[in-house]
């Protein structure tokens, strides 16, 4: 069974969380809520507390095959002053393993990282600037090799279903998207 941590730092956006992670526990990935605060809970940049499975501290970074990042404002500025979570994407991304990002975290974390460096990528509207050495699509969800970036918070279904099928098959993917209405829903 594939296995992801997402990280939450205060302010995350509320659905760019919840969504992929829905989809993916309903495929049948092992995904695993981090915490970067101080604390368990974590505050969503729209009030909702959500109580993260592990804190920073608590897992080892090297057992998973995707680092996945939520969007959201101010959660992506406090993913990157995250130093020991900018140093573990740093070498997932050198081993050429999984790592995705939503709304403002692939620009705000991403890209000031150098891990976007030559690649194509999209993000939330009005942040493409911060991708000054990426190709910027402006799609809902862009796959640059081992990187997954996604525009906002109405691509978290598409990118769920992305991230779903690379961690699985693509069956896998097509089967969660039709008991969850979503083929129905873009058939519209």
């Amino acid at each position: 069974m594939k296995k992801v941590f997402m990280f939450l730092a205060q302010g995350f956006e509320d659905i760019e969380a919840l969504i992929p992670l829905d989809v993916l526990r309903r495929g049948g990935v092992d995904v695993k809520t981090v915490s970067v605060g101080k604390d368990y809970m974590v505050t969503s940049a729209h009030g909702v507390d959500i109580k993260a499975d592990f804190m920073f501290n608590e897992i080892n970074r090297e057992e998973a095959d995707l680092l996945m990042l939520p969007g959201g404002m101010p959660g992506a500025t406090n993913l990157y002053e995250h130093k020991e979570l900018c140093q573990a994407l740093l070498k997932h991304n050198e081993k050429g393993k999984m790592i995705s990002a939503i709304c403002a975290a692939p620009a705000v974390v991403l890209a000031q990282l150098g891990i976007l460096d030559s690649r194509r990528a999209t993000c939330y509207p009005g942040f493409e600037q911060m991708l000054t050495n990426a190709t910027y699509t402006g799609d809902l969800v862009t796959v640059d090799k081992n990187i997954t970036t996604a525009e906002g918070p109405a691509a978290a279904f598409p990118y769920a279903y992305e991230l779903l099928e690379q961690l699985t098959d693509k069956a896998t993917a097509d089967q969660i998207a039709e008991g969850m209405r979503y083929k129905h829903l873009m058939n519209q």
